[in-house]
């Protein structure tokens, strides 16, 4: 037997090799650990409704899950699933895979049907969609949904029980990693795809059964880079901290009109001074007045530089939305900040050069309807106008709904009148709670010479959020300059 006798030379280079294989390995599996959820619960995880053609065409089947293929609109279905992998899934995360798989409740006499999983490009609500809109105050593009890709297709039993899986990796990918829009929301729409039949309605175990293993589930597997962590855990993003979740329990909402931008009442434009005081109080949506967007006052993108600026004070994304009063794409305006991607938005003008700016924010398992706007400064008949115009519009979105704005109107004024009679004032019911909180000299809560800046939630919205509470705030430095000639105002809601 010969024998070999290892140089010191030759030790090193193979020390270094392994050394180098097992930094690699190591390397290796840090990069792509990987993190397997399963999305299923109804009162986080994902929501459902199931549209109908014909006479039900305008109704919300919010209780089943069905598809059935028809001539005849009458008996035509889809079904509807929208699952949150925005806030169960980490922004940056690479999905590797994702599994959808629902379990038949029961079926008609046809043994087989293809069922084709599609994604939806426009976004929904549960408790308002129908064949012909997404929203209440939202038609589909094409009724029956704005479906985009096909994801998967498959052949689906009529035995009660059975399984059926769709790869929708393809979807999930896409959403998680922002490719379609602000919203990282999963939205699924089943449709069948044979001949139509008689025979062909198959219903589905929805969310809500009381057995889990019956219940519809997204199985996400997603990996990222773990690089500068020592374990290779799954750290948050530091621009998506905790708090930004969705799955918040309360909502803090900041009416603050900026004068002019951020015009203190030094006289100097200073709006990062404003942003920057706002952020210390830590609201999760804002409504901001008297934006200015490429005017005399503040000639640059104002509603894109104060996201910008938000992001910088709070270490998070921040989503924006601006209505100037005339329509105009540039001019003064309102704007909506938002912790929270916008389910959907619009814009309402209102007489004599005025707006509101609506969007539609998901917490807690809850779409709020939230609005800014700021009414005429001179005369109560123009305001009065304006509140019956907003109002109307407002009815048209579904509950909970919150409004805040500069309404020119003290709290004795027919205006307030007229908006209490289907809005709370969260000043008012604060103060008559104890919960109100304002600071020396100004136990009113005045937020100018009035208190003229208010924060309503609609009567029907109690049955979804109960104000927490109110505060006006002391904004002068040590010299009592003001960032704005207004006091901002928050009220804290808790989303049931």
């Amino acid at each position: 037997m010969v024998r070999c006798r290892a140089t010191d030379s030759t030790t090193r280079v193979l020390a270094v090799i392994a050394f180098s294989a097992l930094a690699l390995a190591s390397s290796t599996l840090s990069v792509s650990a990987q993190t397997t959820v399963s999305l299923s619960n109804p009162s986080s995880d994902v929501v459902f409704a199931t549209i109908r053609g014909g006479s039900y065409a305008n109704s919300n089947l919010p209780t089943i899950l069905a598809t059935r293929a028809s001539s005849d609109p009458e008996y035509h279905r889809r079904a509807l699933l929208k699952f949150d992998t925005q806030n169960r899934i980490p922004q940056g995360s690479t999905v590797t895979s994702a599994l959808l798989t629902l379990t038949v409740k029961s079926g008609s006499e046809d043994s087989t049907r293809s069922i084709g999983a599609y994604q939806v490009t426009t976004s929904w609500n549960d408790r308002e969609v129908t064949w012909r809109k997404r929203r209440v105050s939202s038609a589909w593009m094409s009724a029956g949904g704005d479906l985009g890709s096909k994801l998967d297709h498959k052949t689906v039993s009529n035995a009660h029980g059975s399984k059926v899986t769709f790869n929708v990796t393809a979807l999930v990918k896409a959403a998680v990693a922002g490719k379609l829009g602000s919203s990282r929301y999963t939205r699924v729409e089943l449709v069948d795809l044979d001949t139509p039949s008689s025979t062909s309605y198959r219903e589905y175990y929805t969310p809500k059964d009381s057995n889990a293993s019956n219940r519809p589930v997204l199985k996400v597997t997603y990996s990222h880079s773990s690089s500068g962590s020592s374990s290779g855990s799954s750290p948050t993003p530091s621009s998506t901290p905790p708090s930004s979740s969705s799955s918040s329990s309360t909502l803090r909402v900041l009416q603050w009109n900026t004068h002019h931008g951020g015009v203190g009442t030094d006289g100097a434009l200073n709006p990062q001074r404003l942003l920057s005081k706002a952020a210390s109080f830590k609201p999760d949506v804002i409504s901001f007045n008297e934006i200015e967007r490429y005017t005399g006052w503040g000639n640059y993108d104002a509603p894109v530089t104060m996201a910008a600026w938000m992001k910088q004070y709070t270490g998070h994304h921040w989503y924006s939305k601006f209505c100037a009063g005339d329509g105009a794409s540039s001019g003064v305006g309102n704007l909506v900040l938002s912790r929270f991607p916008f389910e959907a938005t619009s814009v309402r003008l209102l007489s004599h050069d005025r707006c509101a700016v609506e969007v539609t924010i998901h917490v807690h398992g809850r779409d709020i309807h939230f609005t800014s706007t700021h009414l005429d400064a001179d005369s109560t008949g123009y305001r009065l106008a304006e509140i019956g115009e907003l109002t109307s519009w407002e009815r048209t979105f579904s509950e909970p709904r919150i409004i805040a704005g500069d309404f020119n109107a003290w709290p004795g004024s027919s205006e307030n009148a007229k908006m209490k009679g289907s809005y709370f004032d969260t000043w008012y019911e604060a103060d008559g709670d104890g919960t109100a909180v304002a600071y020396s000299g100004n136990s009113e809560g005045n937020t100018r010479n009035s208190r003229i800046d208010y924060i309503y939630y609609s009567h029907g919205a109690t049955s979804v959020i109960t104000l927490k509470s109110s505060q006006v705030y002391n904004v002068r430095d040590s010299k009592g300059v003001q960032p704005s000639d207004h006091r901002p105002v928050l009220s804290v809601f808790g989303i049931k």
